[in-house]
């Protein structure tokens, strides 16, 4: 009888240490799937401080232009005017940040008679909701593109475009499908969305933790699942060809840099590359002094503010 019972007493010892490591792999998947649905909702949902202004007394005198987005809340930017009937420009601020902090660049465009135009994304400023880290920030600002180019004291068929980080990859979606768009600015801009989650991932210190990179990945593309086959903005970059285009690097973000770097590389002319020692929302007040009137002579040079361009 002994001998019998120590094949069994063998077989019970396989069985509970079988079952204690499934009780380990089932609690580091449930560990590792709640710290990355964690990390990604602060991600997806940056803290917003909401800026509010009264426009009747703001320099310039913007006005409110609301425009619809398919799915979405209409969204409400400020049109600063500029020549009547000249090209619009839009500026498009990027991840963590509002159109309350890109109001020096509007006035310097402003200044030089371009008509402006801003508004908040997704989760950012007055705009409620997650960020997609530019799915739908690129439909929105197609949106807005479309709705300014049915107002009576723009040029509807020709526009500018400016956007950082996630709002780069915005413009440079749009860009490459929409025929209105006549000149771009990019600065530290990335490809597709993916790429800056995995920054944000990084910058988190938790990607050390394995299995948080893949699992944060793939729940951010089950949230935006519509998305699934989207190409890369590198993908159709060909289709702006002949549209002038302008890239910015910031040496104090490498890992954008590499990628607007690599995205250079890609474009078809005519181009530009500008490199800052600093982000945008980094520079001293000379610095962006500096860095916006590079960006008004761009768009000066390519789509002048002339009554009916």
């Amino acid at each position: 009888m002994a001998v019998l019972s120590e094949p069994r007493s063998y077989k019970t010892r396989i069985a509970k240490a079988f079952s204690g490591l499934l009780a380990l792999l089932l609690f580091a998947v449930i560990s590792v799937s709640t710290i990355s649905g964690f990390l990604l909702y602060q991600i997806l949902r940056p803290a917003r401080t909401p800026a509010s202004f009264d426009l009747s007394v703001m320099m310039g005198h913007p006005a409110t232009f609301s425009f619809p987005v398919a799915g979405a809340a209409t969204r409400d930017g400020w049109i600063f005017p500029g020549l009547r009937g000249s090209p619009t420009v839009i500026v498009c601020h990027g991840y963590q940040s509002q159109r309350a902090d890109v109001l020096t660049l509007v006035t310097a465009l402003q200044d030089h008679q371009f008509n402006v135009f801003l508004f908040d994304f997704s989760g950012h400023g007055t705009s409620t909701g997650l960020t997609s880290l530019g799915y739908h920030e690129t439909a929105e600002l197609r949106a807005a593109v479309q709705a300014l180019s049915t107002r009576d004291d723009v040029d509807p068929r020709h526009f500018g475009l400016w956007g950082v980080d996630m709002g780069g990859y915005a413009a440079l979606k749009v860009a490459e499908t929409d025929p209105r768009i006549a000149a771009l600015v990019v600065d530290d801009v990335y490809g597709d969305p993916r790429d800056m989650l995995r920054i944000e991932v990084k910058k988190s210190g938790l990607a050390s933790l394995p299995g948080v990179l893949p699992f944060t990945e793939f729940a951010f593309r089950l949230m935006n699942f519509s998305y699934w086959n989207e190409p890369s903005a590198s993908a159709r970059l060909g289709s702006t060809q002949g549209i002038p285009k302008l890239f910015v690097q910031a040496d104090d973000r490498p890992a954008l840099a590499d990628e607007t770097l690599r995205l250079f590389a890609k474009a078809p002319e005519p181009k530009q590359a500008l490199r800052e020692r600093l982000s945008y929302r980094d520079m001293s007040d000379d610095d962006r002094k500096s860095y916006e009137s590079q960006i008004v002579n761009f768009f000066l040079q390519y789509i002048p503010p002339t009554s009916g361009h």
